[in-house]
C-alpha cells in the first residue's frame, strides 16, 4: 500500500470537504448555515460518530481485503433496523425485509467460515467498524432531521468537527512518528502514483458527504444502509478482476449471497 496512512488520509477528505464547502459558499455557488459554537456543540456527538466510523473503515481496509470490508458491511442493515426501531420510533421491519437481512446474515457466516485470511486483528476492526457504522447510521439520521442545518451545512459541521479531531488520533495511534519516518526514509509517498488517488478521494469524498446527507433526509436509515450495501456489487466485479487480494469460490459465493440479501431489502422497501 503506496500511503498506508488511514488518519491522514481521512483528515485530508476531512479538509477537502470543509475547505470546498467554506470557498463555494464564499463565492456564492452554494448555501450553507453559518458556524456557531451552540450548533457545533449540538454537532459534536454526531461528528465523533461519523469520525469513528470512517477510522474503522480505513483500519479495516488497512488490515483485511476487501471482500471481508463489505461482507461487514453488509452486516450493517440487520443492526440498523433494530436500532431504527428502538430509538427513532420506526415500525418494526416487515417479515419479508427480516428474511432478506437473513440472507445477509447467511451469507455473511458462510464468507467467514471460508476466509483463509482470517486474523484476530482485522476481524477486531471489523467488529469495530460494524458497531461504529450501526451507530452512525442511526443517531446522524436522527440530527438530520431535528438539527435544522441544510444540506451544505451538515457536510460543513460534520467535516469541520472531523478535522479537528484528527491530533487525538494522532497521539492515540502514532501515525505521526510514522509518517515523520517514512518521510525521512526518502519513500516515494510524495510521488504522482500516490498524489492522484489522494487527490482524487478527496474529491469524492466531498460529493459523497453531500449526496449521503441529501439521502439520509430523503429516505430511512435501514434504506439508506442497504443503498450502501448495493452499490458494492461495482466493487466486488472490480476486486475479483483488477486484485489477487481475495477470497476463495465459496467465500466469494456468501459475499454475493450478503449482496443478494441487501437487493431484496431494497425491493422490499420499493414495494413498500
Amino acid at each position: 500500500m503506496k500511503f498506508p496512512y488511514p488518519g491522514a488520509l481521512t483528515a485530508l477528505q476531512y479538509l477537502t470537504s470543509t475547505a470546498g464547502v467554506l470557498v463555494c459558499g464564499r463565492c456564492k455557488v452554494l448555501e450553507h448555515d453559518s458556524l456557531d459554537l451552540l450548533t457545533m456543540w449540538r454537532f459534536l456527538p454526531a461528528a465523533v460518530i461519523f469520525y469513528l466510523s470512517l477510522f474503522t473503515n480505513s483500519e479495516l481496509l488497512l488490515h483485511a481485503n476487501v471482500d471481508t470490508f463489505i461482507v461487514f458491511r453488509s452486516l450493517v442493515p440487520i443492526f440498523v433496523a433494530i436500532g431504527e426501531t428502538l430509538f427513532l420510533h420506526q415500525p418494526w421491519p416487515s417479515l419479508n425485509t427480516w428474511l432478506s437481512l437473513s440472507t445477509i446474515f447467511g451469507g455473511s457466516v458462510l464468507y467467514v467460515l471460508t476466509d483463509y485470511h482470517f486474523t484476530v486483528m482485522a476481524y477486531s476492526w471489523a467488529l469495530a467498524y460494524l458497531v461504529s457504522m450501526a451507530v452512525d447510521f442511526v443517531y446522524i439520521k436522527h440530527v438530520v432531521m431535528t438539527i435544522g442545518l441544510n444540506t451544505w451545512g451538515l457536510v460543513l459541521y460534520n467535516n469541520l468537527e472531523a478535522l479537528l479531531l484528527f491530533p487525538l488520533e494522532l497521539l492515540i495511534m502514532g501515525e505521526l512518528k510514522k509518517i515523520k519516518h517514512d518521510i525521512s526514509d526518502e519513500s516515494d509517498w510524495h510521488s504522482f502514483a500516490v498524489v492522484l488517488p489522494v487527490g482524487l478521494s478527496c474529491l469524492f469524498g466531498l460529493s459523497i458527504s453531500f449526496f449521503g446527507f441529501s439521502c439520509r433526509r430523503a429516505i430511512s436509515a435501514t434504506g439508506f444502509t442497504v443503498l450502501g450495501v448495493v452499490n458494492k456489487l461495482l466493487t466486488v466485479i472490480i476486486n475479483l478482476v483488477i486484485w489477487d487480494k481475495h477470497s476463495t469460490f465459496i467465500g466469494t459465493v456468501g459475499l454475493l449471497i450478503c449482496m443478494l440479501g441487501g437487493i431484496f431489502v431494497s425491493t422490499v422497501h420499493k414495494q413498500a
